[in-house]
């Protein structure tokens, strides 16, 4: 059994706005900077081997708690496609009941020129497999997306309805055990960044 916690990058603007990012670069916010600056990721997970998705986000907030990450690719937001930097009322306005019969398809609901939450598990799955296979736990500093997506496959949720958890995906871990295949199950759910 290998441990792997994932973190969720700190807001941007657009988060603020809740508009959907995607694969769009940006930068966490300066309050967000300011508060990264009294928090650390507590013990053990400090001491792991980290990964981060390379968008700027997610760098920054890594950098902003004192990690030394190694970019993975695998670990970039779900592509949002044509809906990237639209909010989901805006979606359901334009698009009516295209839209929401879309988000009823969970797992499966997939943006125009964009991927589906079932892609970005397929995705990240070989990620999961080699860290099982390496055996050092790892703490990955990514994105909802892909934390819903982990989280899915762990409770074979199939996003639909409302997950079984709470999730709180801001300044909080969310730890996973891999089987030897990579496969997670919950260690701990929403494990708080410490106070510096």
């Amino acid at each position: 059994m290998t441990l792997v916690a994932l973190l969720r990058h700190a807001p941007t603007d657009w988060n603020r706005d809740k508009r959907l990012q995607g694969r769009a670069d940006i930068a966490i916010t300066a309050s967000s900077r300011a508060e990264l600056a009294t928090r650390r990721v507590p013990a053990p997970y400090d001491n792991w081997r980290t990964l981060s998705s390379p968008l700027a986000r997610c760098l920054d907030t890594a950098a902003a708690l004192g990690l030394v990450v190694t970019p993975e690719p695998r670990l970039v937001e779900m592509d949002w496609g044509a809906y990237q930097g639209q909010t989901i009322d805006e979606l359901r306005q334009r698009h009516g009941a295209d839209f929401g019969a879309n988000e009823r398809r969970g797992l499966d609901m997939l943006p125009p020129g964009g991927e589906s939450p079932r892609q970005v598990q397929a995705r990240v799955a070989p990620l999961l497999a080699a860290i099982a296979r390496d055996g050092r736990p790892t703490l990955l500093v990514t994105h909802r997306g892909v934390i819903r997506a982990v989280y899915a496959a762990a409770v074979g949720w199939t996003m639909t309805g409302d997950p079984p958890h709470a999730l709180e995906l801001y300044g909080t871990l969310q730890v996973f055990a891999l089987d030897a295949n990579g496969a997670p199950r919950i260690e701990a759910l929403n494990v708080a960044l410490a106070h510096r």
